[in-house]
């Protein structure tokens, strides 16, 4: 079960990385709560992007090879980015707002989720 989650996991950073590079302006527009961070920084968001790809390559590979190393690691950037949005939910008076939901089903269970199933993933080759 823990390799599925960190495939799935993996899976929606892949394409949370292709939907910030393919299409950069409405990902800004559309996602709840990034219009708010200040004026739209292509740059920055495929920096993003590129850490979201990453992650989820690593999560992938964790998830298919049973690598608790590589599934840790992939999970690092999720869990330090749920991290920093709690400590700005935290900034923003604790409300419980569509940009709260979406921090929470977005970033921080699947950030957690992973990282959970990462640290849990028993030796290389292993069944779970």
């Amino acid at each position: 079960m823990r390799h599925l989650i960190l495939i799935g996991d993996g899976g929606l950073s892949v394409l949370t990385a292709a939907y910030i590079w393919g299409a950069t302006q409405h990902w800004y527009q559309t996602i709840p709560g990034v219009a708010q961070t200040g004026p739209m920084n292509f740059h920055f968001a495929k920096d993003v992007g590129l850490a979201y790809l990453a992650s989820g390559v690593a999560l992938i590979w964790a998830g298919a090879k049973h690598d608790k190393s590589a599934g840790i690691c992939g999970a690092s950037w999720l869990v330090l980015h749920a991290l920093f949005h709690i400590w700005i939910w935290f900034h923003r008076g604790t409300p419980t707002d569509l940009v709260a939901l979406t921090n929470l089903i977005g970033i921080q269970i699947p950030a957690f989720a992973g990282f959970i199933s990462a640290v849990n993933l028993m030796s290389e080759g292993v069944k779970i």
